[in-house]
């Protein structure tokens, strides 16, 4: 478990802002993407992979290894500047986001990136994957955790409530998964589309351990990560209240950003609010 400092919390909270900057640009430059997702996810990424997580970013594929799967695929930007900052690849690859060739494409790509666990973006389908992840483990009986990262919108799909019925059945306790929990996706609130309320109790109701928290919050969500570990004979998830658009204030909350990029004006005053001369 993790030991939560000042210090550990204080670079967190750097890091944070550059993986921002780097939606940002990212995104402005390709035209296209889902800025809106990807920043309010920033914190959980983050948090797991310089706190949590057991990785190396040089040998991806090291056998003992945790995985995470982003199962809210289109929040990829944010996972590719999160890889990029651990040394999985080169920094200079983030600019081509998109482009035809580019080992980073929209959503993310197992066969073409290193460090991403599972092809995603379809959603439910990275939910299902982690779990059968989950599932080698125990069978294989390796002491390593899955865990992965689900949009708010996406627990809609029937996949999600067929997967945590199973991860319960089979006592996943290696199993955690984090809920992205912003309440906007592409048509508006989720709310109004169609309402996954309540949604604690339904998870509990499928035998799941559930903890929630500030999903911006270092402190919460360091926390949480160290809970599920104490978790036994059932999986766990992390609702983690966040904020579509966090650190930009003309996207904080405006559906408008769910999949559309920044013009190159809008990025300059994004950049400015993270604080980066331009």
């Amino acid at each position: 478990m993790s030991e939560i400092t000042k210090d550990l919390v204080q670079n967190l909270e750097s890091i944070a802002k550059q993986v921002r900057r780097d939606i940002i640009k990212m995104t402005g430059i390709a035209g296209s993407g889902h800025p809106g997702g990807s920043l309010s996810a920033v914190e959980i990424l983050v948090s797991l992979y310089f706190a949590r997580l057991k990785h190396n970013p040089m040998d991806p594929h090291w056998p003992e290894r945790d995985r995470f799967v982003l199962s809210k695929g289109h929040a990829a930007p944010a996972l590719y500047s999160v890889l990029s900052l651990c040394g999985y690849f080169p920094r200079d690859e983030l600019w081509t986001l998109r482009k035809v060739g580019s080992r980073l494409q929209g959503h993310p790509s197992r066969l073409d990136t290193p460090g991403v666990e599972a092809s995603a973006g379809s959603l439910g389908i990275g939910f299902a994957i982690a779990q059968g992840m989950a599932m080698a483990g125990k069978l294989d009986r390796k002491d390593y955790r899955v865990f992965v990262l689900l949009g708010d919108g996406e627990i809609q799909e029937g996949m999600v409530w067929e997967v945590a019925m199973s991860a319960s059945n089979y006592h996943l306790d290696n199993f955690t998964a984090i809920l992205d929990y912003n309440g906007l996706q592409l048509d508006g609130f989720i709310h109004d589309v169609m309402s996954p309320f309540p949604i604690a109790s339904k998870w509990r109701a499928f035998g799941w351990e559930v903890f929630e928290v500030d999903g911006h919050d270092f402190y919460q969500l360091l926390e949480a990560f160290n809970e599920v570990e104490r978790v036994r004979e059932s999986p766990s998830i992390i609702i983690a209240h966040t904020v579509k658009g966090k650190g930009i204030s003309f996207m904080e909350n405006n559906n408008e950003f769910h999949g559309k990029a920044p013009t190159p004006e809008q990025v300059k005053l994004a950049l400015m609010e993270l604080g980066e001369v331009v």
